[in-house]
């Protein structure tokens, strides 16, 4: 026995969406036994645009009954009947939800219209209620009314239930360890099982091929069952979206991530949140003007000739210089840290010998300043990350070079490298941005790796 159900709601998420209008019908397969359909105070405002959308307002449900006034007779109405529903999971975890309010449970073996008609019916553009009744000619009246798409849920449902096959595909989906009733509407259980247990990154997709959200994980698998079973607002509108997952493995957990980061930035996909906000790089660079004075100055990154050294914001660039003005006596005039002044007047830096006020000559500061930049090239070498690789046969990396992320990479293990240009060949060029910076900052806090990664360019490299 089955119970055919369609709700209407306030909104399109799971937690506090409240249900305004349900209608079941109990089905034997053959014929319809008995109906329940009614409105439902959902003790709150219907927002303008559902009301646009299915024509229940305010008014007509303000002297409907209480969810918890139907309970028991929607617990008795569905006892002992699989659920069936047109993108099953949205209805029977509201109702679920609805349920679990007033303290009572809710379970029910589960199978969704839209899953068996891909499976069944395979090849139509869209398996939307609406278009999918339209291509199969059956008729739907009330469009987005509980019974008016309940009813055509039925008709579609006993469309299925005649087609070949069906039994073996209606027994698979019924099945207790089988994950259909758990997986999106649009998405194949092919797709799914292909996914690998590994580290990687995955790619949400909907039916147009637009990839709408990007993940990372240590287990690409696991990790992407896990969007299916979270009930906030936004994995439910994600899920439901969702018809295609791709995916690329990584070999480590570090990797993953920066290879996220940066397909982030390239696909800016709509529902994901983090790493999306273009951060503009500074750079640290030093130049002589017309008096022979050597300066220190910061600008952003695409207008800075050879760097010295790069940040991520003009607050980080001052306190950068301060630093190194303060521990080699420079003039904070000509650090940049004092603007159309004739002389320093820093509120805190006070060692300035003088240049601004001609007590010193040119070259004795500019020797000053020539030692904090050799101080700082001292500091650029290349940070060589070694992780695993895709397969036991290879090796993955990553490359800091001059204080700048370039990138990752994968190497066979038969593959000797013994130097800079040997490893330079096997590395995916990436961005250097603030996220990636703090990525690979926080990895080498975690592994205590900076010390023994830490190597010269022209060092052999095993």
């Amino acid at each position: 026995m089955y119970t055919i159900i369609d709700i209407e709601t306030t909104g399109n998420g799971i937690k506090g969406n409240k249900i305004t209008e349900i209608a079941a019908f109990k089905y034997d397969g053959y014929t319809i036994i008995d109906e329940f359909t009614t409105l439902v105070n959902p003790e709150c405002e219907i927002p303008y645009f559902i009301t646009s959308l299915t024509g229940i307002d305010d008014t007509m449900v303000r002297d409907a009954p209480l969810f918890a006034e139907i309970a028991d007779r929607l617990q008795e109405f569905t006892k002992e009947c699989i659920f069936v529903a047109h993108s099953v999971n949205f209805d029977y975890n509201v109702i679920k939800n609805e349920f679990k309010t007033i303290g009572q449970e809710f379970i029910r073996k589960k199978l969704c219209t839209v899953r068996l008609s891909r499976k069944l019916i395979p090849g139509y553009h869209s398996y939307s209620l609406g278009k999918l009744c339209n291509a199969l000619e059956i008729p739907l009246t009330d469009r987005h009314r509980a019974r008016g798409d309940a009813h055509a849920t039925v008709l579609l449902f006993t469309k299925l239930l005649r087609t070949d096959g069906a039994d073996t595909v209606f027994k698979n989906f019924l099945n207790a360890r089988s994950q259909e009733a758990t997986l999106p509407p649009g998405l194949s259980k092919e797709v799914y099982e292909k996914l690998p247990t590994m580290p990687g990154i995955y790619f949400f997709k909907n039916e147009k091929g637009k990839i709408i959200y990007v993940g990372k994980a240590k287990n690409i698998k696991k990790r992407v069952l896990s969007h299916f079973y979270d009930k906030a607002t936004k994995e439910v509108r994600m899920c439901r979206e969702t018809t295609h997952i791709d995916f690329e493995n990584s070999g480590s957990e570090l990797i993953a991530l920066l290879m996220e980061s940066a397909a982030i930035k390239k696909h800016f996909p709509i529902y994901n949140r983090a790493q999306k906000k273009t951060i503009v790089p500074y750079g640290i660079f030093t130049y002589e003007d017309r008096n022979g004075i050597m300066h220190l100055a910061y600008n952003k990154l695409r207008l800075t000739p050879n760097p010295l050294i790069t940040l991520y914001n003009p607050t980080d660039c001052r306190s950068y210089l301060k630093e190194i003005c303060e521990t080699y006596q420079l003039c904070p005039k000509y650090c940049h840290l004092q603007e159309n002044v004739k002389q320093c007047s820093h509120y805190s830096i006070t060692e300035c010998k003088g240049i601004c006020r001609g007590d010193e000559s040119a070259v004795v500061y500019n020797d000053r300043v020539t030692q904090a930049i050799q101080q700082l090239s001292s500091k650029k070498d290349m940070l060589l990350l070694k992780e695993q690789g895709r397969t036991p046969d290879e090796d993955g990396f990553v490359v800091v070079k001059d204080s700048i992320y370039l990138g990752y990479g994968f190497v066979d293990k038969s593959v000797e490298v013994s130097s800079w240009e040997d490893l330079s060949a096997f590395i995916i060029r990436e961005k250097d941005t603030l996220e990636v910076q703090q990525i690979i900052k926080s990895y080498c806090a975690r592994n205590n790796t900076t010390a023994i990664s830490m190597v010269t360019s022209n060092a052999i490299i095993s």
